[in-house]
């Protein structure tokens, strides 16, 4: 809605923030999870491709990177294991 209300870039007018950054490592992890659930998102897809091609986030994401890999069942077996659910 905020990208949609205001017709910029970004989430806070047209100036890259944090807030962007952290939304786009959600996206990521959304899509890891179930691409799908971003198809009927358009915007976001759009906030995801433009930081995502940002030089410094483009490098980040490059493999061998210090980018985290992406959950798997059996990180999620274990962390149920250790919080007891």
């Amino acid at each position: 809605q905020v990208l949609k209300s205001h017709g910029q870039d970004y989430l806070v007018g047209n100036k890259l923030s944090k807030a962007d950054i952290l939304l786009t490592e959600l996206l990521y992890t959304v899509e890891e999870f179930d691409a799908s659930l971003l198809a009927s998102f358009p915007l976001l897809q759009a906030l995801k491709a433009r930081i995502s091609n940002l030089p410094n986030v483009r490098k980040f994401l490059q493999p061998g990177s210090q980018r985290k890999p992406p959950t798997t069942e059996k990180m999620i077996e274990e962390a149920r294991k250790v919080f007891k659910f």
